[in-house]
């Protein structure tokens, strides 16, 4: 399995809040670290407690995840991503970039997460999101 089949099978479990599947892509020892301030912005450790983390936010936002673009090397990858979800009734799009390292074994060891979660859109001012292949509402 490639890092974006990983990737995108545990992003599907996010999506869905399927525990298992999440923690079938995951170390037992993964770290998950976000940016600061960000809602619930402290690093979430643990395969189980990561996989229990999302599902809890995917039920309380309705949140689905896209991988858009995906550059991987030898036990690392970087992606960006698009989460639409729901803020004050309205589907929002947060875009989004993390950077992934992957056990010997080829489990989610890492994941250092880059975005800004807010109730309005978050996107490059003027980027051809749509034109270069990404996902797009709608």
């Amino acid at each position: 399995m490639t890092a974006l089949d990983t990737i995108t099978r545990y992003y599907d479990g996010c999506s869905t809040g399927d525990v298992e599947l999440m923690v079938s892509t995951l170390d037992a020892d993964v770290v998950h670290w976000f940016l600061a301030p960000n809602p619930g912005s402290a690093a979430v450790r643990g395969g189980e407690h990561l996989a229990r983390y999302w599902r809890k936010v995917q039920a309380m936002i309705d949140a689905r995840w896209v991988v858009d673009h995906c550059l991987a090397g030898d036990g690392e990858a970087v992606i960006e991503w698009t989460m639409y979800w729901t803020a004050d009734g309205a589907r929002v799009a947060t875009r989004g970039a993390e950077w992934f390292t992957f056990s010997t074994d080829g489990l989610i060891s890492e994941i250092r997460s880059y975005y800004q979660q807010r109730p309005e859109t978050t996107e490059l001012d003027g980027f051809p999101y749509a034109g270069r292949g990404y996902s797009v509402s709608g």
